[in-house]
């Protein structure tokens, strides 16, 4: 039966644990990105331990240094989905670039715009 482990970490020791982690052959698993029930935003980084999961969590940080150096596309893609769909900031992530919402269905804070399908029809042209 797999265990998940969860452990508090602050913004400094992201980079030092996910280093350590890559060390010692850990996969990354995935990068979560929520708020909490008071408003605060979580950044959670979940490492293969064997059949267990250790989870690295962050609490009340938006902005966060990147893992991408240390893990490649495995961070990079889950640090741009947080950073797109709920505006964290991952110190150093290329965000030049949507990875998948255009810019016409965000307010430019991470948060979906719901517009009807006949307006964003008409915005790009393809009425």
């Amino acid at each position: 039966m797999q265990t998940n482990t969860k452990i508090s970490i602050t913004k400094d020791q992201v980079v030092p644990v996910a280093q350590q982690m890559r060390a010692e052959g850990r996969l990354l698993v995935m990068i979560h990105g929520h708020l909490n029930k008071e408003g605060q935003p979580v950044i959670t980084y979940d490492y293969s331990m064997g059949p267990d999961v250790a989870c690295y969590e962050v609490v009340g940080e938006a902005s966060v240094p990147s893992i991408t150096p240390v893990y490649d596309a495995a961070a990079e893609w889950p640090e741009r989905e947080i950073n797109e769909l709920l505006g964290f900031t991952f110190e150093g992530l290329d965000t030049s670039s949507r990875l998948f919402l255009p810019d016409n269905l965000l307010d430019g804070k991470g948060q979906i715009i719901v517009t009807p399908i006949n307006v964003l029809r008409e915005k790009n042209n393809l009425l």
